[in-house]
């Protein structure tokens, strides 16, 4: 499980990019790479990381879900995630 801190941190990322979107969008379509190196750096939407909703894990990340493999997993197998049934063949 991720550290609080670290998922605050990527809280405020996704804020911040969020807040600098539209401003990021104008300033590429006029080519003002200037003014764009003066934005914040974690406004860009490439610095930010995919995490689980539940436990903040970083890997084995779910896009569709927005769950890590492991919760997914437990989610499903106890029939909290609609639409998704155990497989077998």
């Amino acid at each position: 499980m991720a550290r609080e801190a670290i998922k605050a941190r990527e809280l405020k990322k996704e804020r911040l990019v969020a807040k600098y979107a539209e401003k990021r969008k104008q300033l590429k379509e006029a080519g003002d790479y200037i003014a764009l190196q003066k934005l914040p750096r974690s406004s860009s939407r490439v610095r930010l990381r995919n995490r689980c909703k539940l436990t903040g894990k970083p890997r084995g990340y779910i896009n569709v879900f927005g769950l890590c493999r492991n919760q997914f997993r437990e989610l499903a197998s106890a029939g909290k995630i609609p639409g998704v049934t155990k497989s077998s063949w």
